[in-house]
């Protein structure tokens, strides 16, 4: 895994750094543990749009990721790792000693060959899957279940892991990639180790029509608009909206930088021991 840089040729290339690919070992994915992935342009079912900048792009299948790891006591070998354009993290192509193959996250330093296992009595091995009442505090861990049995939700793109920090009751407190302490329910599942492609980070992909291959349209600034299609629109020189100032807004009005939108009353508020940092 690393990243490759190109001589400036052109002004594009000056810039560009993208990934050698070098850890992927099988470049055609399993067709049966794939799904067509429809495009929708951003649109609704109504023909709506919902979601701007989207549209054009290569056409994608989507991977099936066991996000569960719900083969509980079976013996897996990594059959390969894979690019999966879906995500941001590579997957790794699972064959268990029953025939069935599955695709999960690759952590970073999986290597082909490697054996793995889900349950509460695998190893504490890079790779293995096991409740967080196994784990023992400091040690990285991603694809962490927030309720028993419903599958990984936290820590599931590239370079990202959390730590489990101390063990109370029912619960145990982990410590979030952006500084957020948690307590989750000791039984949900969680998978051992560091998501890998630790350096997507570092991408630059150099030129919009890079953007535009991965089905992203670039979208104008609301302050360069008129005022009948952006509240921050108009106005005499760079002025936030129509002449005076105005707070930074979406096209219909929402708050775009610093507005609160998490509910008041959510559940999970008594859940959070401390929030991220800013």
């Amino acid at each position: 895994m690393g990243l490759k840089t190109f001589r400036p040729l052109t002004p594009s290339l000056r810039g560009t750094v993208l990934s050698d690919f070098s850890e992927i070992t099988k470049h055609t994915p399993e067709k049966k543990l794939t799904v067509a992935r429809r495009r929708t342009g951003g649109r609704n079912n109504h023909g709506r749009m919902t979601s701007r900048g989207i549209g054009g792009g290569h056409k994608q299948r989507y991977r099936i990721i066991d996000f569960k790891r719900d083969k509980v006591g079976i013996v897996a070998i990594v059959e390969g790792i894979e690019y999966d354009p879906n995500r941001s993290a590579r997957i790794a192509l699972l064959k268990y000693s029953d025939g069935e193959k599955r695709y999960i996250l690759a952590p970073l330093g999986l290597q082909v060959g490697a054996k793995l296992m889900s349950g509460p009595d695998a190893e504490l091995s890079l790779g293995n899957a096991l409740p967080l009442k196994k784990i023992i505090p400091g040690m990285p861990i991603h694809n962490i279940e927030l309720h028993r049995g419903h599958g990984g939700q936290i820590c599931r793109s590239a370079g990202m892991a959390a730590q489990v920090t101390a063990s109370e009751g029912d619960y145990v407190t982990v410590k979030m990639p952006s500084g957020e302490l948690r307590l989750i329910n000791r039984e949900c599942y969680c998978t051992i180790g560091q998501i890998g492609n630790t350096d997507h980070i570092n991408i630059m992909l150099g030129k919009a029509g890079r953007n535009r291959w991965l089905g992203r349209r670039g979208i104008s600034r609301g302050m360069a608009r008129n005022p009948v299609d952006h509240p921050m629109g108009g106005g005499q020189g760079k002025s936030k909206g129509g002449g005076g100032w105005h707070h930074p807004v979406s096209p219909w009005g929402k708050l775009a930088k610093g507005g609160k939108s998490r509910r008041k009353k959510k559940y999970s508020n008594s859940l959070i021991l401390e929030r991220r940092k800013k």
